[in-house]
């Protein structure tokens, strides 16, 4: 397919005068009753007669904003001109123009050999943080919906790996179109992070394998401009109105194909960019959101990017199946001086399955480890599904094994988490069982466990 540069711009409206609240899912009503979410102005929509205003002028409106009273529109000059003098548009931003694209680095990768035990590929990555004890007792994202906000999804419609929850993808959105199609060849990133999640075969278990996920296309594959910052804002807007639960996403942005639009680290207060904006907006909503940390830890530019600096989050760093920081991991803190990244997981030498060859491979970056904490977050939120998104998060923090200090020198953060800790002390009122009937389990290493009731048993009735 060919490949046109063109402008595109943000426009920021005046007021939502006359406006009224957008239709949410009734999974999202749901939640708002459930946790006691106000409505308020950021759940107005735009006025449709501004929309239609940049219209008229010959823009083409690519996504509108309603936590930013805005939208994305492509437009030349001249067409940017009269929709400036729009008496309803405030500013026009300029998000991408015609620089070259740069050239893209892939993970490293590295095959594996097959094995027999379900867990033999990706095992080391779930021990880390202890999370297969509560797949054991059987908490595995059971009515959490997740949504993986990326960039391509390579082979997801077909691939083998994920046939035991495809149709529990519930639905595909993009808001970038310079693929040929969701699923094609030119992008996988977004592929290989959701198998960290979901993917199930003979010699692997993903980390949250019964929830259910939305898939989100915000990356632009071949360009990187601002412009993807503002499709992310979004896709998190898809996300509340879809009742999403647990957010990954795999994405950061400080350098882009015209170094006029990078930026400074003081810029990364969580405050300055619209998608660290609408990151902690996504946050109040009730939705516990994982971005990546970065990769930049062992370069000149070696902090966190955007929007991984915003408030209420999960920032995620890297680290080695020996707990070991992973070097490249992004140091914090935020420019406000905020811990940062809060948590990390295996991002080094990090197991996924390759949805186009179907073999389990490893590569690097905190791109993989994020979807790993949003699965631990997923199945833990599993077990306590009443409990709101911020008291999941501060559970997960306060697990980690450096908690209540953290890194001093701001790379891993508060640590570790460890799955269990972050189950523990549950009141029973909170905690949803899975099955009432006692199952028989047989562990990796061969013990035999009873499962009933929420809680492990040995075979002389001692609970784990």
């Amino acid at each position: 397919m060919s490949f046109i540069l063109a402008l595109f711009w943000f426009v920021q409206f005046t007021d939502k005068l006359g406006s009224a609240p957008i239709q949410f899912s009734d999974r999202a009503t749901e939640n708002r009753l459930l946790w006691s979410i106000p409505t308020d102005s950021l759940d107005y929509a735009v006025v449709p007669e501004y929309i239609n205003g940049v219209r008229a002028t010959g823009a083409r409106v690519c996504h509108v904003s309603r936590w930013m009273n805005g939208l994305t529109m492509e437009a030349d000059s001249a067409t940017m001109l009269a929709v400036k003098n729009l008496p309803c548009v405030r500013s026009v931003e300029l998000t991408r123009d015609e620089t070259a694209p740069s050239a893209s680095i892939s993970p490293r990768k590295m095959a594996l050999e097959n094995t027999s035990d379900p867990y033999q590929d990706n095992a080391k990555q779930l021990d880390v943080f202890n999370l297969r004890p509560l797949h054991q007792m059987g908490y595995e994202g059971q009515g959490i919906r997740m949504a993986v906000i990326d960039g391509g999804f390579c082979n997801v419609d077909t691939a083998a790996c994920l046939s035991y929850v495809r149709d529990r993808i519930i639905g595909m959105y993009s808001f970038s179109a310079d693929t040929s199609s969701f699923f094609s060849t030119e992008g996988s990133h977004g592929a290989h992070c959701l198998t960290f999640i979901a993917a199930k075969t003979d010699t692997y278990h993903g980390a949250a394998v019964e929830a259910e996920y939305v898939l989100i296309r915000s990356e632009e594959m071949r360009t990187e401009s601002p412009k993807e910052m503002d499709n992310l804002v979004a896709a998190l807007e898809l996300c509340d109105s879809l009742g999403v639960n647990v957010v990954s996403c795999s994405l950061g942005y400080r350098l882009f194909d015209n170094p006029t639009f990078n930026f400074s680290h003081d810029k990364v207060d969580g405050k300055t960019f619209r998608a660290s904006r609408a990151a902690a907006i996504a946050a109040k909503k009730g939705i516990l959101c994982c971005f990546s940390a970065g990769n930049d830890g062992n370069r000149e530019w070696h902090n966190i990017g955007v929007p991984t600096d915003a408030d209420s989050i999960l920032s995620v760093g890297a680290v080695c199946a020996d707990s070991t920081i992973a070097p490249f991991s992004s140091y914090g803190p935020s420019a406000d001086g905020r811990v940062k990244p809060e948590v990390s997981a295996v991002g080094s030498a990090a197991v996924y399955v390759n949805t186009q060859t179907g073999k389990a491979q490893a590569g690097n970056g905190t791109s993989f480890s994020t979807p790993l904490v949003a699965g631990l977050a997923a199945s833990l939120w599993s077990a306590m599904p009443q409990v709101p998104a911020q008291q999941i998060r501060e559970r997960i923090i306060r697990s980690a094994h450096l908690y209540p200090s953290y890194d001093p020198l701001y790379q891993m953060g508060y640590g570790i988490p460890d799955a269990v800790k972050a189950y523990e002390d549950i009141p029973s009122s909170l905690i949803k069982h899975p099955t009432k009937s006692p199952i028989y389990k047989v562990l990796h290493n061969g013990q035999i466990v009873i499962y009933n009731n929420g809680r492990l048993y040995n075979l002389m009735g001692l609970t784990f």
